[in-house]
């Protein structure tokens, strides 16, 4: 990286509200180098990076490169965007945002990548925490907000790197994992990768590329067929799951009260630790932690240290996060936006102890949508009200002609709503008190959950 940096004073990112930007724009602001950005959509990020100082242009234009060093880019930028085509005519250095973050992770001797479909950012942020709450000063680079570090990064002065590890368009190939943790394989980006064999062989890939340890769902058909047919398998192998056949495993589940869940942690079948408490509900989440406490002792971590770390855990940004109260409204923001997630994170929420559920689902990109339509009609019908927003294209053109109503009117008594800023009106008069609404969705329907509670974004 520091070749790369060498004579290096100003950096500009195309595209720099991106959540995978943010952790390196953060970085890069820490370490002195004089920073700037533009993006097409205002949003949480572009706040943040304003409040540090930083110069946003909200329109791109091939005129906000000038005086860049450096040209850092995200690859859900179109290859016609006007400032991305100046920037290859111009002869600034360039290098993709995932490029970097090879550069990044080869100054660590403890890599530690979480990859999976669902549960990424969860899983980044409760093992960052940890590692973080007992001492080993961790790096860390995540795709969401930890509240324990007021960031998506950290600088440690440790070996140890906690990084959130993206399948998609085969990112996490450009990374350097000591231990991989696999937390799930799932029909997702077939955009890119068309079907799930070559799904697959990128994680099959990736693992085989980790040197020293992978920590895996033990429970998930997908991710044990990857596993199963490494050819290097010199490296530590280590399972986790509900299954008692797994190394790591969570059973005796209770709920407690508000979203809480204990359960008894048993590692080769003898119990490791009795009425582990999460603070975050969900099967899922049970799941990311035991991914969490597997990682953190093989990392030198106190099994009491750990547990007591994951009950402080209270989420990461964007994922089951509370908003606020209105009118004795609860109003959560989620990040889910595949069937699966949205299935079971509708499920947990269900479970605990709400009058009525709502969803406000604004579904990502028009190929996803379609291809699974009927799996998201099966998972938004989880709640007890559902309303739909427009598609959020996201880096596609709609070619199928299917839109937001078209998904609404598949799901019995659904609501579609075109505009976000319709939304808060229809909940206010609908919605009641001891009810929940949980705006989900990976584009920007976090801002209807915060116009509903403070009347705007």
């Amino acid at each position: 990286m520091e070749k790369l940096l060498n004579g290096v004073k100003k950096i500009h990112f195309i595209g720099i509200g991106g959540s995978g930007m943010f952790p390196i724009v953060e970085i890069l602001s820490k370490n002195g180098y004089e920073i700037s950005g533009s993006d097409n959509n205002e949003s949480d990020i572009t706040r943040m990076v304003l409040n540090m100082g930083i110069k946003v242009n909200m329109q791109q234009k091939a005129e906000n490169i000038k005086g860049a060093d450096l040209i850092i880019y995200t690859s859900a930028i179109l290859e016609n965007n006007e400032e991305l085509v100046a920037a290859k005519k111009s002869g600034i250095k360039m290098i993709e945002r995932n490029d970097f973050l090879n550069y990044f992770t080869k100054k660590y001797s403890n890599c530690i990548c979480v990859c999976g479909t669902h549960g990424k950012t969860t899983t980044t942020s409760m093992l960052t925490q940890n590692l973080l709450e007992a001492g080993k000063d961790p790096s860390a680079i995540i795709g969401g907000k930890l509240n324990a570090i007021n960031g998506y990064s950290r600088l440690g002065k440790s070996s140890t790197l906690v990084c959130e590890a993206c399948e998609f368009k085969d990112h996490f190939l450009k990374l350097n994992p000591n231990t991989t943790i696999v937390l799930n394989i799932d029909d997702d980006h077939l955009d890119y990768f068309k079907t799930m064999e070559r799904l697959k062989s990128s994680f099959k890939k990736f693992c085989e590329k980790t040197t020293d340890t992978i920590i895996y769902n033990g429970d998930d058909e997908n991710t044990k067929e990857v596993i199963s047919s490494l050819l290097n398998k010199t490296k530590k192998f280590i399972s986790y799951g509900f299954n008692e056949t797994n190394d790591y495993y969570a059973t005796n589940i209770k709920k407690q009260t508000g979203m809480n869940v204990v359960f008894d942690v048993y590692k080769n079948k003898k119990l490791l630790f009795k009425e582990a408490e999460i603070s975050i509900p969900g099967k899922f989440n049970i799941l990311n932690a035991l991914a969490t406490l597997a990682a953190s002792l093989e990392n030198g971590v106190e099994i009491k240290d750990a547990v007591a770390s994951l009950k402080n855990f209270k989420g990461a940004g964007k994922r089951l996060e509370l908003v606020g109260k209105i009118k004795g409204i609860t109003v959560l923001q989620d990040y889910a936006h595949h069937p699966k997630e949205v299935f079971e994170t509708l499920k947990a929420v269900k479970e605990s102890g709400f009058k009525n559920v709502w969803v406000i689902h604004q579904p990502y990109t028009f190929s996803r949508t379609v291809r699974l339509k009927k799996e998201f009609k099966d998972a938004l019908s989880v709640a007890d009200r559902v309303v739909i927003t427009e598609i959020l294209g996201g880096r596609e053109q709609n070619t199928t002609n299917f839109t937001g109503k078209d998904l609404a009117n598949l799901i019995d008594g659904a609501v579609f709503i075109k505009e976000q800023e319709d939304v808060r009106p229809y909940i206010l008069k609908n919605a009641k008190e001891g009810d929940v609404v949980v705006t989900m969705g990976c584009g920007d329907i976090y801002k209807s959950a915060k116009m509903i509670v403070y009347g705007k974004y």
